[in-house]
């Protein structure tokens, strides 16, 4: 009798803690290791899952099953971003944003709403707009936080109830303009400047430290790396990245260049060793690119893979990809921790891979590289007045590059006789050649402006195998005087802003400056009063869109200034221009209010992020233009190489249309051509390498020993994300965002989630 009343009795509690819970997904306490916790998976960032339930033989089988919609996008008056995150998983529950950045918990298994939090309900936070690749989770017991940045404030939020952590910072927020300087040091409010954060920092112990995106134009702050208290916010340390005079490498650059400069920020994101208590951070190119008058020297700590003592910011080693950097060649996504055997020893690794298509491997203690790296002598003229190009830059003698390196005649699209007529034109009467010439006012074609390695990062396995998914991508660069037009006319006052605070990014002028045709990274504004109202680009330049910043921190008549240029309202020259008594300067620069030299006006900007591509808006080079690539990092060989996407026109019609779709001489053939790709790989213990990234719209299987394809699917709207692995009771699951927008394509708001029958 008494077993009878302890069986029921038992089975009476059981029903009591069923209805308790049922309000949060009923799921078993999975291991740590069926979750996805971290952006990139683990600490280290290998994008590896142990998980093998699908595998090689039943991944054909892998179905739909769940879809979340954000509620994002589907309205075309309020339209956000792409979704660029990679959510993560904690315990059976998936933490993500939304296009509008709203952060959001389901039920990982089913895909149903748990909480969503809108930091703009707040109506002093203004919407400020921009990618959001991922949240961090920490917890202490019942604490649990999810935190992530939406514009210049970093944000705590309950994991359980959505709510924010109101101890944290200020009513759970904190502004991280918070450690880069004040006045006094840098002769200006650095807090009336915008700064975000796209790519989520990695917490160690109760640190959370973070880099950051700032713009790349003369308005841009120092890209300082910082810790904050993950229970306080308080900021704990500050790695400048721009020394100040007296610290490591401020004698690298210019003696006042910490006045007038900013960027080398940590955009792309970090990985930590908690074993070593290190950070590993990769940065970006100083502002402004492609003109470095203000900046002699080899600018440290720009465009470096830097080893930071997590606990004190103190810097352990580092390593300059590019010295001086002329060609806006940022490390453009995190770090990988593996291990590898190297001479017959095991020994913990760090690679970074590169816009321009090179893997740097090193010792993770010392900062010595595994492989020989060679100060290889670059060009240094023509260079533009007041340039001080650096003569050498370093090569890694192994792996070989996974991109084109040097534009040839023989790499020009054979697609068409017509295409090749067209594209050879340009090249004929263009500069080419080396892809460290200093940029020109003739105007060069490149590579290894945007990736090569994007953002989207890489994947290793523990047998130290690195997949790197890539783009082969031909830019058109061309510079020119940045205080007057075309025509030589000087520049209005909104002219003359709109090339402080845009021209970087969109060309002088909003236009790219030539008749050639151009994808251009970022919109062609020249007929921007066609497509949009004066109140819409008002909102635009206060919230920002896309990879545009917000520019709130402009005045309200600055702005008016701009958009007069913009819809050509204000045709009055600006009277700043004189001769100038400087040989490096063909300008006078037009003093800052109260004497300050920032925002800094750089004599000379560029034509805008421009791709050239031929007259029927494909690439303008043979294939491959976009792959995956497999790559022993133990003895720096590649195992293969296979295209990544397709253009389905182009594959139905044989690889061709009205032509031959002829493959370079390095790469192999395959009527599928590859297509450009944003997102990045994950690898399984089942055998497999899944990623979406391109612009045909599907999600995709490969067998990580063969590259062979073994699954794929097409997405509601493009998967430009990284996706994830997990389990939850007893099922792996595969999920992505599906948001689009990207070049036309069309937009979404969902994640979808996969899983075996």
């Amino acid at each position: 009798m008494n077993v009878f009343f302890k069986f029921l009795f038992g089975l009476l509690m059981l029903v009591i803690s069923l209805s308790l819970t049922s309000e949060k997904p009923l799921i078993n306490q999975p291991s740590p290791g069926d979750d996805w916790p971290t952006y990139g998976g683990n600490n280290a960032g290998n994008r590896y899952s142990h998980l093998s339930q699908i595998n090689t033989q039943n991944v054909k089988n892998l179905q739909l099953a769940w879809t979340y919609e954000t509620g994002d996008n589907t309205n075309p008056s309020q339209r956000g971003m792409d979704i660029q995150c990679q959510p993560i998983v904690i315990k059976g529950v998936l933490y993500g944003t939304s296009p509008r950045m709203k952060l959001f918990a389901v039920n990982a298994a089913t895909g149903k709403q748990i909480w969503q939090f809108d930091p703009f309900t707040d109506p002093e936070k203004k919407p400020r707009f921009h990618p959001v690749r991922g949240v961090m989770y920490w917890e202490d017991g019942e604490d649990k936080r999810i935190l992530y940045t939406v514009g210049s404030f970093l944000y705590a939020v309950n994991a359980t109830t959505g709510n924010p952590i109101e101890s944290f910072g200020k009513n759970g927020t904190v502004d991280l303009h918070d450690g880069l300087g004040d006045k006094e040091t840098l002769g200006y409010d650095v807090a009336k400047f915008s700064i975000r954060v796209t790519t989520p920092g990695v917490i160690y112990k109760d640190l959370l430290i973070t880099g950051s995106a700032v713009n790349e134009g003369g308005d841009a702050p120092p890209g300082y790396i910082r810790a904050f208290n993950v229970r306080t916010g308080k900021l704990e340390w500050v790695f400048r990245t721009i020394p100040l005079p007296g610290e490591y490498g401020y004698e690298t650059w210019s003696k006042d260049s910490y006045k007038k400069l900013g960027g080398a920020n940590c955009w792309a994101g970090l990985v930590v060793d908690e074993k070593r208590g290190m950070v590993y951070a990769g940065t970006g190119s100083p502002s402004v690119d492609f003109y470095g008058g203000a900046r002699e020297g080899q600018n440290l700590f720009a465009n470096c893979l830097i080893a930071i003592n997590a606990k004190t910011g103190k810097r352990v080693w580092h390593f300059q990809t590019v010295h001086h950097d002329l060609w806006d060649r940022d490390l453009p996504c995190p770090p990988n921790l593996l291990t590898v055997r190297h001479n017959g020893k095991l020994v913990d690794a760090v690679a970074q891979t590169t816009k321009d298509g090179y893997v740097f491997v090193f010792d993770r203690d010392t900062g010595k590289p595994l492989f020989p790296i060679n100060e290889v002598p670059v060009p240094t003229s023509p260079a533009l007045p007041g340039e001080h190009p650096w003569p050498t830059q370093p090569v890694p003698t192994k792996p070989a590059p996974f991109v084109r390196q040097e534009l040839t005649e023989n790499e020009i699209t054979t697609r068409t006789p017509e295409a090749h007529a067209y594209v050879l034109d340009r090249y004929r009467n263009s500069r080419h050649g080396s892809k460290y010439m200093p940029p020109s006012l003739e105007g060069s074609l490149f590579f290894g402006f945007g990736g090569g390695a994007e953002w989207g990062g890489n994947a290793a396995d523990p047998d130290g195998i690195l997949y790197q998914n890539a783009n082969t991508m031909l830019w058109w660069l061309k510079m020119r005087d940045a205080r007057t037009q075309a025509d030589g006319v000087a520049l209005s006052r909104g002219g003359k802003l709109f090339n402080t605070n845009c021209a970087v990014c969109h060309g002088m002028g909003g236009k790219s400056g030539d008749a050639s045709k151009t994808a251009q990274a970022y919109p062609d504004l020249s007929d921007v009063g066609k497509r949009l109202t004066k109140e819409q680009i008002t909102t635009i330049l206060l919230t920002g869109r896309g990879r545009m910043p917000s520019f709130g921190h402009l005045s309200n008549e600055d702005r008016e200034a701009i958009i007069g240029f913009l819809l050509k309202l204000d045709s009055k020259p600006t009277t700043a221009l004189a001769a100038s008594n400087d040989s490096h300067s063909s300008v006078v620069l037009t003093p800052t209010p109260e004497g300050s030299d920032f925002p800094y006006s750089p004599p000379y900007l560029n034509n805008g992020n421009t791709q050239f591509r031929d007259q029927d808006n494909y690439p303008a080079i043979k294939p491959l233009w976009g792959t995956l690539n497999a790559i022993d990092l133990n003895t720096g060989e590649y195992l293969w190489q296979v295209p990544l996407g397709e253009y389905p026109e182009l594959v139905r019609s044989g690889g061709t249309k009205k032509g031959t779709l002829a493959t370079g001489s390095s790469q192999t053939g395959n009527s599928q051509t590859g297509t450009e790709n944003h997102g990045g790989p994950i690898v399984t213990a089942g055998g497999l390498i899944f990623i979406a990234a391109t612009y045909d719209e599907k999600l995709r299987a490969f067998d990580k020993k063969t590259g062979k394809i073994v699954w794929e699917y097409k997405l509601p709207a493009g998967g430009f994300a990284t996706p994830i692995t997990y389990m939850v009771n007893g099922k792996q699951y595969i999920a992505i965002a599906a948001g689009g927008t990207r070049y036309g394509l069309k937009s979404g708001g969902s994640y979808v989630a996969f899983a075996l029958p």
